[in-house]
């Protein structure tokens, strides 16, 4: 499986499972775009991140780390 930018719940919860006790509200976003470009899944071109879709990531991931802790 590819991941893309837009792939948006897929990324989050790679991230979920690669940091599980990371909260994501403390991750700077060039931390953020490092760790997502890291991931094995992920084949895009780096340069095609944008603040809005770092955003969109971090608040799905964010939801995904509530999720596990519920």
């Amino acid at each position: 499986m590819h991941v893309t930018w837009q792939d948006t719940e897929e990324i989050a919860v790679q991230l979920t499972e690669a940091h599980p006790d990371v909260d994501p509200l403390t991750v700077r976003f060039t931390d953020l775009h490092a760790w997502i470009t890291a991931l094995p899944d992920f084949k895009d071109d780096p340069k095609k991140s944008n603040e809005k879709i770092l955003e969109a990531i971090q608040m799905a991931w964010w939801q995904e780390y509530k999720d596990a802790r519920s």
